[in-house]
């Protein structure tokens, strides 16, 4: 694997710390600004919005401008936006701080995958996405629970100091490892109407859906483990770092072993995966008022939900090979959907009066839906496979991965332009 890909990794591990670490600082944040746990838990869908928004619109808006340029521009505005958070004198301002970050988070993961995966052969894409995702995974193992930590010991802002510092050693292994490159100026120039071309293509649609039904029943009740492990388990608030690192380290072993299978299994990882999530939210549901199940099922809860990200990825990746900025702009920002409405839904349960248990089952319900629509992918897949091409030539024999393809269109635009594949 190049070396790049695994400093887009740890740019990602700044990013991801940033995304996921308010949910162990709801209750300090809440308490400093005066406002509800659900109004506290907004502050996760905000930058969720700005990722669904921010991806498309900057992959399209610096589609032709170098890569290597845009993360740096791209990191740099996210660190800035952490040192705005940290500096928040207000809900409203904090509010706006998270989605500019989120804007720019957005936009860097878009292109760095882009990056990543044309680094690496068509095999590899779901392990160079491992590589990327396992970042997130580490976040949540040491980057969220020590912001956790630092929100008790001293004062949320101070996280948001550290992820500022994070930022920059992000930005730094960017300027020095990640390769120069130029953007083509010929023929085989990015053209945004022709990346556009995929989203003709239905299976696209189902891939979309997936993943943010995927990510929506994860993080619905990812937002407010915190305070179901308080207030329903009855956890001591130290308790929970320890648990958000227990999902972290769940979150990066199913990463790995998602990532090492899901390029020879790629429909067998996405719906084993959303199904075990299915069953541990249900589960999770059901014994909450139990610390140890509690604990126990948001480890098997961070292993299931990151186990089928890789996949997830590659999949998309392998749909769209003619038009892979966007490819990985549009799957951020289904992911992102998700973030977005899972907590929005979780907030609506626990706003009803119905406690939080009932937030882990209204999660159990959007992975089952996307269980639904992994099984309809699976099916249209085998309906029109003798009617689609390989995406590549390079794709492993024998492997769903090499049986994952793109639209006759988009086959077309490689087959006139193949560099389009690799860029």
């Amino acid at each position: 694997m190049p070396l790049a890909v695994y400093v887009l990794g740890l740019s990602v591990f700044a990013l991801g710390t940033s995304e996921f670490m308010l949910s162990g600082l709801l209750q300090p944040v809440a308490r400093d600004m005066g406002v509800s746990i659900p109004e506290a838990g907004l502050l996760i869908s905000a930058f969720a919005i700005g990722m669904v928004v921010g991806a498309p619109v900057l992959a399209a808006a610096t589609l032709r401008l170098p890569r290597r340029t845009t993360l740096m521009a791209l990191l740099a505005v996210f660190g800035l936006g952490q040192i705005a958070g940290a500096l928040a004198p207000s809900y409203g301002v904090l509010f706006a701080s998270r989605v500019v970050s989120a804007l720019a988070c957005a936009g860097f993961w878009a292109v760095g995958a882009a990056v990543a995966v044309s680094l690496v052969p068509v095999g590899a894409r779901a392990k160079a996405m491992a590589v990327m995702v396992g970042g997130l995974s580490i976040a949540n193992i040491a980057g969220v629970p020590a912001g956790a930590f630092l929100g008790q010991h001293a004062g949320w802002r101070a996280a948001f100091w550290a992820v500022a510092g994070l930022s920059a050693l992000g930005l730094a292994g960017v300027v020095t490892l990640v390769p120069r490159t130029e953007v083509p100026t010929g023929d085989d120039r990015p053209r945004l109407k022709a990346e556009l071309r995929i989203y003709r293509d239905p299976q696209v649609w189902l891939a979309l859906a997936a993943t943010a039904l995927s990510g929506g029943a994860v993080f619905c009740l990812f937002s407010y483990l915190g305070p179901l492990l308080t207030d329903t388990a009855g956890l001591d608030e130290g308790w929970v770092p320890t648990v958000l690192a227990l999902f972290g380290v769940g979150a990066l072993l199913g990463t790995v072993i998602g990532g090492r299978i899901a390029d020879a299994h790629l429909f067998g990882t996405m719906s084993g995966g959303i199904v075990a999530s299915t069953v541990v939210l249900s589960a999770l549901a059901l014994t909450a008022h139990s610390p140890v199940a509690a604990v126990t099922l948001a480890l098997m809860l961070g292993f299931t939900a990151f186990f089928t990200a890789p996949a997830l990825n590659a999949r998309m990746f392998n749909l769209a090979n003619a038009a892979p900025t966007l490819a990985g702009a549009t799957n951020t920002s289904a992911f992102n959907i998700g973030n977005t409405v899972g907590p929005w839904l979780g907030g609506l349960v626990i706003d009803a009066g119905w406690g939080y248990p009932a937030v882990a089952w209204t999660g159990a319900a959007l992975a089952g839906t996307g269980a639904v629509t992994t099984v309809a992918a699976l099916r249209l897949h085998r309906a029109t496979a003798a009617s689609r091409v390989v995406a590549t030539s390079a794709s492993p024999v024998g492997t769903e991965a090499a049986a994952d393809v793109v639209g006759t269109e988009a086959a077309a635009g490689l087959a006139s332009d193949p560099s389009r594949a690799t860029r």
